[in-house]
Parts: structure tokens; sequence; C-alpha cells
């Protein structure tokens, strides 16, 4: 625990996993989740006292995870063939997954980002701001995040596709810069014609071969 806030994983036992896993997590409750050395004091504390707040490992920022979402992470062990000590190139392997799958469901180009962090800095206090490597965009609006946690054992590679507008994660902010609120917009499964378990069972198609784990996330 860092900073009085409960880690999102028991990241011990992910890093004992000798074979490739999914893992597709349910939250009980919309629940905010701070990046990992992000500090607590840039959510007011006055509104985060009565939210759900978890702290993941790996960069970025808050970031709001509700139930409804699909939030899908895959740890790649080192002995696995596709894990790699190239940082952009792992993001770009769960990228290339959430690609596909899309292609395959929506209208309009799908394309995920091969360079490096771009956006305005002061933006980073949220996820879903800028752009990232392996970040999947639908005409040009991100569609899905994803952020990267390395150890000698293998990447951990967090994504999802949001239900909803991640707007309330600025109401939670002590401090809004300037342009955020614009830059935080993004597409959503309604926004895309999608449905939330069909995507989650082709990306459990498209990324074999992986053990795959259901978790329910509860406050």
């Amino acid at each position: 625990m860092k900073g009085g806030v409960e880690e999102l994983y028991d990241y011990a036992v992910l890093r004992e996993l000798a074979s490739p896993t999914m893992l597709i997590v349910r939250p009980s409750e919309p629940t905010y989740v701070l990046g990992g050395s992000q500090d607590l004091d840039v959510l007011d504390p006055r509104r985060r006292a009565g939210v759900a707040l978890r702290r993941r490992r790996g960069g970025g920022g808050v970031v709001l995870l509700q139930p409804d979402d699909v939030w899908v992470d895959w740890w790649i062990p080192s002995s696995d063939e596709r894990w790699s000590p190239d940082v952009h190139q792992s993001s770009q392997l769960a990228g290339e997954w959430w690609r596909e799958v899309l292609a395959a469901r929506v209208t309009g180009e799908v394309s995920v980002h091969q360079g490096s962090l771009e956006g305005n800095p002061q933006w980073r206090v949220a996820c879903f701001a800028g752009r990232g490597p392996g970040e999947v965009f639908v005409d040009g609006v991100k569609a899905v995040g994803v952020t990267q946690w390395r150890v000698r054992e293998g990447v951990f590679l967090s994504t999802v596709l949001h239900s909803a507008s991640s707007q309330p994660v600025i109401d939670l902010l002590i401090e809004v810069p300037e342009g955020l609120s614009t830059a935080l917009g993004h597409h959503t499964l309604e926004s895309l014609g999608l449905d939330g378990d069909d995507v989650t069972m082709a990306l459990v198609a498209r990324s074999q071969p992986v053990d795959v784990r259901q978790l329910f996330l509860l406050a």
C-alpha cells in the first residue's frame, strides 16, 4: 500500500504466473485508479472520501473504471515468445490485438499509436488525455488505453475500452489543467456500437495461447 491506497492487484501473485494469462476484470462499483507514481494529492480530499480508490503499478494518470467497461489485462512471462525487451513493442502487441478485433466490428479507421507518449504534459494527470504507445484510435479518437508494468519475470499489459465518459475524473481533481476536459473525450462501447461481451470473447480468441481468468474487484 502506497500513500494509504490499496493496490489494484496482488502483484506478487502475478509475478509467479508461469503461463501467459488474460485477466477479464469487472469492478463492483465505479473505481478510480491512480498511476503507480501518482501523488494522492492530485485528488480533492473532500471529494475522494466517498469513492472507491486503488493504485496500479505502471505509468499514467488517474483513470475511472466502471462495471460495464471492457477491462482486459495480459500477463506475458519473459519465457513466452511474445515477450519483448522493447517497451513500445510490448504495448503494440496488445494494441494490435485490439485493433484487429475492433476493425472487424466498427465503421471507421482503426489505428494503433506507434510513437512515443504525446500530449500536453499537464494532461497526464488523467489517463485517456494523450497518446501512448499501443493505444487504439477510431477515426483519430481514442478508444482503448494501454499501460504496462515490467519486471524481470515478464510484462503486465493493462487495457480498457470504456462504457461511459471519463468526465467524472475532472470533478475529482484538485486542479484541472486548461484543455484537459476536451482532451479527455474518448469513444465508448455505445459510441462504437459494440457489445462488451462479444469484444471480450474476440480478444480471448485473438490473444491465444493464454490462460483466461475472470476477476471481480470488490470495493
